[in-house]
């Protein structure tokens, strides 16, 4: 977390030695600050904050990938005079250990039109996700676009 602060830091020095203090020139100096501290990573970074930033916002760019296609796919649905939903309730064993993990990945998946996070077993190693398109010879498959995509993305951010 230290890494985060020093890199806002780095980005209001940079708006203050320009003399203009906005949102835009703000992200610039992050953006540049992130640039210095990715050289200097080699010797100064011990929490991994570059690596992680980087992940996060390719994590963001690829959740939005994912509500646009989902968004489509629901709206095609929506539109089309043939109705293709089989919906049902998927149970998913998780390797997210944390509460932080489990919340970021149900959040997620709950705001992915055609997908919904229901309840976690009692123990936690379980996300019960209502999904809209769903064969039942197909299940396996939402399980694993599950593990394989948001949880598998949302770990590489959260773990070392």
């Amino acid at each position: 977390m230290n890494q985060f602060i020093i890199n806002i830091l780095l980005a209001v020095v940079w708006a203050a030695v320009t003399g203009t203090i906005s949102l835009g020139n703000l992200v610039i100096g992050f953006i540049l600050g992130y640039v210095v501290m990715l050289v200097a990573a080699p010797a100064v970074d011990t929490e991994h904050y570059t690596r992680r930033l980087r992940l996060a916002v390719f994590f963001i760019f690829y959740f939005i990938k994912e509500l646009v296609v989902s968004s489509i796919r629901v709206a095609k649905d929506v539109i089309k005079p043939s109705f293709k939903m089989k919906s049902g309730i998927v149970g998913i064993p998780l390797t997210a250990s944390s509460d932080l993990e489990k919340t970021l990945l149900a959040n997620c998946i709950s705001l992915t039109p055609g997908t919904l996070s229901v309840d976690i077993s009692d123990d936690g190693n379980t996300l019960f996700i209502h999904a809209m398109y769903i064969d039942n010879e197909d299940v396996d498959a939402v399980r694993r676009e599950i593990k394989n995509g948001m949880e598998r993305k949302i770990l590489e951010i959260t773990r070392p």
